[in-house]
């Protein structure tokens, strides 16, 4: 991981050096943006492998430039932790649907940070056999970590496609919110329940036609989630 560039988006100077400094010295290279215009130039001019952004930026705020990336084909797959400040709960749960990966809130432990990095880049980068899989309309590339609609990209983050992929090769079983924790998130002990909910719901805005009644990932009400051995 040592050759891994990460881009630190916040305005606080003293959480970009906190962060600069102990991810430097992890081996990574690290690159600062203090607001939403310079991350975005950045993001646009230079290739990164992870991106670091705080919510609540002067100019862009870090919600839109989530967005951004996961509509460009060039970013949409580079992994993103949102920071959020104490209290901002719906905007928590609006990044994750954004397409943010993981997020932390301030004040967090460089440890901590270093922690979640690694494991939503294990999540992010497993290679698996050269494959496609096809549900309906949708083909999900196990090789590139792509899904297309239609023969369409999808802007799918990593975490989504790695709970697509997962319900999709068991399709027919149905899983809770714990085991798909286990299953997806793996060994990531911050990650809440109600994640696995955002997930899905962000899931089904692009793979359905209706996301308010879903042909693919679908709800057992009261247990959890599956996808139809008929989809």
């Amino acid at each position: 991981m040592g050759d891994m560039k990460i881009l630190i988006v916040d305005d606080e100077p003293d959480i970009v050096e906190l962060v600069t400094y102990n991810l430097r010295r992890e081996g990574f290279d690290v690159s600062p943006a203090f607001d939403g215009e310079e991350a975005l130039a950045r993001i646009r001019k230079e290739k990164f492998d992870f991106v670091i952004l705080d919510l609540m930026l002067p100019g862009i705020k870090g919600m839109e430039i989530c967005r951004i990336m996961r509509n460009d084909p060039r970013t949409k797959n580079i992994p993103i932790i949102m920071l959020t400040a104490k209290g901002e709960e719906v905007d928590k749960i609006l990044g994750l649907e954004m397409g943010a990966d993981d997020y932390m809130t301030k004040p967090f432990s460089p440890r901590e940070l270093l922690a979640r990095i690694k494991t939503v880049m294990r999540r992010s980068s497993g290679k698996t056999d050269e494959t496609v899989v096809r549900i309906g309309k949708l083909a999900i590339n196990k090789e590139t970590y792509t899904v297309t609609k239609d023969d369409k990209p999808l802007g799918l983050s990593s975490t989504e496609f790695r709970l697509l992929l997962y319900l999709v090769e068991r399709r027919g079983k149905v899983f809770n919110r714990d085991q798909l924790l286990d299953a997806v998130w793996k060994d990531e002990a911050f990650v809440e329940p109600r994640t696995v909910d955002v997930h899905i719901r962000r899931l089904r805005t692009q793979i359905e036609d209706d996301p308010a009644n879903p042909g693919y990932v679908k709800t057992k009400r009261g247990i959890g989630y599956y996808v139809d051995r008929e989809a």
